[in-house]
């Protein structure tokens, strides 16, 4: 049958293969460790931990919320229960407020705490030392210390009026009552944004982004595109004239790489919106590894998805990546889509620079919100 097939769902060390299936077993998954050196099996490396296809769902859930890997994305509340934390990043901009909007909304639903997070570049140290006038030379300091202050102070006023905002608007009832933290840090943002998220593994990082017609000119240095291709943490952007990315109906667009990752993104997206009456579209995405027998592999996916989302219909396309915008308009021009779904593997610093992913050239020429999955 094919729900008795077996997948794999993590390869690791021989030490955290065994942490990793003991918690799956407590769990109520069976697991079947391969790849495991039966003379020494502690120096395994690379050991495939493999459960049935139909326990795939239950399985990345529980490995989503375990920290013996990359640590947990949430913190302990007073009363010892787990919290989601969302990072959202502003800069006090019309569209780093929509952020705040429908990340309030997104954590009112998933009983997340926000952490709102802005970043301030300090004046650049003098680098034309004058060893001659060292007069001149503690004046040059005075000032860049004078501008720093005032920068500090500037940041921590804006976000002083922002948090008086936020409360008056949950007093109001504009806003839903979500508990929320302010955090100001120096240094580039996309270098900030990145860091912080580090340190607190947010379940996902809210990001207002330009509206189409303005993102050409950030085309080169865009904060948003930089912590697409850096960070390994779910970002949802939101471009500046979205109304709302939660609407009764939604409409996914769902770019796929036809490999066991997808599983991975598809279940981020049903844990992120599980109630939603959600239509997706999955987009092939051709790539060289790919099974020769795509057809098959395709109408294999469409099944898996089915079986396991109930709450979701499911549909498919085809992409020709010969052109991002022409691809995408073509495949937009008979659908209102809501929202876009790109998952992201890891990229060398190489990669990046002069082959920028999926999520990154999707952002400059889609208008709508698009969440990057990490897979």
């Amino acid at each position: 049958m094919a729900e008795q097939r077996l997948i794999t769902v993590a390869i690791h060390t021989y030490e955290k293969a065994l942490m990793l299936r003991s918690i799956l077993e407590s769990e109520g998954v069976g697991v079947v460790l391969q790849n495991v050196n039966l003379v020494q099996p502690v120096v395994s490396s690379g050991v495939r931990v493999r459960i049935k296809e139909s326990d795939l769902p239950l399985a990345l859930r529980i490995i989503e919320n375990i920290d013996i890997f990359a640590g947990p994305r949430c913190q302990v509340s007073d009363n010892g229960n787990t919290v989601p934390r969302f990072i959202v990043p502003v800069d006090f901009s019309a569209y780093s407020m929509k952020a705040c909007e429908i990340a309030f909304s997104l954590a009112s639903k998933h009983r997340a705490e926000i952490l709102i997070l802005h970043s301030f570049i300090a004046p650049v140290a003098s680098t034309s030392l004058q060893f001659s006038d060292s007069l001149n030379y503690d004046a040059d300091n005075i000032v860049e210390a004078e501008m720093q202050e005032s920068l500090e102070q500037l940041a921590d006023k804006q976000i002083k009026n922002l948090t008086l905002m936020l409360r008056e608007r949950i007093k109001e009832g504009t806003l839903p009552p979500v508990k929320f933290s302010t955090r100001i840090e120096e240094g580039l943002p996309e270098d900030v944004i990145v860091q912080v998220a580090k340190e607190v593994k947010p379940h996902l990082i809210v990001m207002g982004t330009r509206g189409a017609s303005n993102k050409e000119r950030d085309m080169i240095g865009s904060v948003t595109a930089e912590v697409l291709d850096s960070c390994r943490f779910p970002i949802l952007t939101l471009p500046e004239g979205c109304a709302n990315v939660m609407p009764a109906k939604m409409e996914v667009l769902y770019f796929s790489h036809l490999d066991q990752e997808d599983m991975l993104a598809l279940d981020a997206l049903y844990r992120l919106f599980p109630t939603t009456d959600t239509n997706v579209t999955i987009v092939n995405v051709p790539g060289r590894k790919q099974p020769s027998d795509t057809g098959h592999s395709l109408d294999a996916l469409l099944k898996y998805c089915r079986s396991h989302y109930p709450g979701y219909t499911f549909e498919l396309e085809s992409l020709q990546m010969r052109n991002v915008t022409e691809d995408y308009n073509r495949i937009t021009a008979d659908r209102h889509i809501d929202l876009i779904i790109a998952p992201s593997k890891r990229r060398s610093v190489f990669a990046r620079i002069f082959n920028p992913g999926l999520p990154h050239r999707l952002l400059f020429h889609a208008d709508v919100p698009m969440m990057m999955i990490p897979v």
